[in-house]
């Protein structure tokens, strides 16, 4: 760490200039004592890694998953359900009343987490930056995670402050808002030029110890840059053709993930507080903490896919079933207990989307003991040290199997058939790394794509579809972004009573209030009209 120099009295400062002092000496006098000038950029780089997320620096790790997460996408994307209308009820009931949905996202991923460490990196290696032409392999991985971030973020909102992001230590505290075209075309030119630039031969220079994604492998890192482009490439080309054709050759061609080993698996931890390090969907969904988990369950339409068409058989069950749902019952001071018969998959019932309690009732004709009737998300995926699946191989084989199916890109080997499958095994099978207890045979799957043969119970697209959206359970940003780009699955909107969106699944975040308010910027640039169904 560079020297921390004190303030030097005025006297002793003419005696020094009388002397003669050379320049850095002089240059020193500058630099504030009281705070660190330069740290090893290492640090910031696993701080970004960590950003991407539910981290952050708000202090509250529930805060993006509880609100924007599972509030807005997991109910809108009809995974999880809920009889609320109060916060949290925008997702399933489209009423847009809590306005921290909108904010967190903005939040986190806009400014006080990722964003600044990543520019930390990058202005610290960068042209004038204390480490500049060093640590390139740390400056590169960096600006893989920064477009990453960003991608997300306008999936979220549209135009957001993109160019002059985090400059705030530039002057630039009202940043301008990029259009959407506009970021697209950075973010990926960034992951192209990051991927071909990454380069195992160069010194380590501690980038693997750093990395709490991959260990320094640089194959992965590459790997990672061409399946965000094929990712980001395939939503650019549905609004432009051509920027989108070129970036999915790239990806093609460079390389995408392989196995399931490649998949971003950001780990968490117990400690050392809980407010640090936990995962967000644990701490939001167990009792206790966020307590979301008793009121947000198993949909309906999720539980209906993964039975398959034979409510009254196994047989044609998608073994992610009682992966997915830990079963009926109730959450309880000491954890999770299963009523009568609430672990046989024959048993397992989905909430519906857009329903109250009242509603529940009437229709039933009886009181709903809501808890004990429906399935719950499995506690096994609750862990506080469980890991975020943000980038899958299962999704990259979907991907391929999309654009064989569209007639999209060029040098992809195989079969659309062949890539939907293996994207389905992946998909399947991953779910172990959360517990042991998640193992999928090759038996297994064999059986529920002998049972569900491709492009037969419904056209290869849309089966392509629905995997996709069931492959990125929990991971509900990706689910609700991908609906958005291809309209598939088919999902029906709920229409409740006085919902805001006239029926419709909502489409966009709105802006955060002090967005509004205090960025003069926003009214020239933001995406308007600024509802959720812009």
């Amino acid at each position: 760490m560079r020297h921390i120099y004190k303030f030097i009295p005025v006297a002793l400062l003419a005696v020094l200039l009388i002397s003669r002092c050379d320049t850095d000496e002089l240059h020193n006098l500058n630099i504030d004592p009281n705070s660190l000038n330069q740290m090893d950029v290492n640090y910031f780089f696993t701080r970004a890694e960590l950003g991407l997320t539910s981290g952050g620096d708000r202090g509250d790790n529930r805060y993006l998953d509880w609100r924007t997460n599972i509030g807005m996408c997991a109910h809108a994307m009809q995974q999880l359900a809920t009889v609320s209308t109060g916060l949290l009820s925008t997702g399933d009931k489209y009423l847009d009343n809590d306005p921290e949905v909108d904010a967190a996202p903005f939040e986190f991923w806009g400014g006080r987490g990722c964003p600044k460490w990543c520019a930390e990196v990058i202005r610290q290696t960068g042209p004038g930056g204390f480490q500049e032409g060093q640590r390139q392999n740390t400056m590169n991985a960096t600006r893989i995670v920064k477009a990453f971030n960003f991608g997300r973020l306008t999936d979220m909102y549209g135009s957001v402050p993109y160019s002059e992001a985090d400059k705030a230590q530039e002057g630039l505290f009202y940043p301008v808002y990029d259009k959407q075209r506009d970021i697209y075309t950075d973010i990926l030119k960034e992951i192209d030029e990051a991927s071909t630039a990454l380069d195992a031969s160069l010194p380590d220079d501690g980038f693997a110890e750093a990395d709490i994604i991959y260990d320094g492998d640089i194959a992965k890192w590459k790997r990672l840059g061409h399946t965000l482009l094929l990712r980001y490439g395939l939503r650019a080309y549905e609004a432009d053709n051509t920027m989108g054709l070129q970036y999915i050759n790239k990806a093609i061609a460079g390389g995408v993930f392989t196995s399931t080993d490649d998949d971003v698996m950001i780990g968490q931890s117990e400690g050392p507080d809980q407010w640090t390090n936990q995962n967000g969907i644990s701490r939001a969904m167990q009792p206790g903490d966020g307590g979301q988990g008793r009121s947000s369950l198993m949909s309906k339409t999720m539980i209906d896919f993964l039975m398959g068409a034979d409510k009254g058989s196994t047989a044609d069950d998608d073994p992610r079933l009682m992966i997915y749902s830990g079963g009926i019952g109730e959450w309880t001071s000491v954890g999770f207990a299963i009523v009568a018969g609430g672990d046989d998959p024959l048993n397992q019932l989905g909430l519906p989307n857009g329903k109250t309690q009242s509603i529940i009732d009437q229709e039933a004709g009886h009181t709903v003991v809501i808890t004990s009737t429906y399935s719950t998300m499995n506690p096994k995926l609750l862990d506080f040290n469980d890991p975020y699946r943000l980038v899958t191989y299962a999704e990259s084989e979907f991907l391929l199997a999309e654009c064989l199916e569209r007639g999209i890109g060029s040098g992809i080997t195989g079969t659309a058939q062949t890539h939907y499958e293996n994207g389905v095994k992946a998909a399947m099978q991953t779910w172990v790394q959360f517990d042991p207890s998640f193992v999928v045979t090759d038996a297994q799957v064999t059986a529920y794509l002998t049972a569900h043969p491709y492009g037969v119970e419904m056209p290869a697209l849309d089966m392509i579809g629905w995997q996709i959206w069931a492959n990125h359970f929990a991971n509900w940003f990706e689910a609700w972004s991908e609906w958005r780009r291809t309209g598939r699955p088919a999902l029906t909107p709920v229409n409740y009573p006085g919902n805001d969106t006239n029926g419709t699944i909502p489409v966009r975040l709105r802006y955060p209030s002090h967005e509004v308010s205090n960025n003069p910027n926003y009214q020239t640039g933001a995406t308007m009209p600024d509802k959720i169904t812009t």
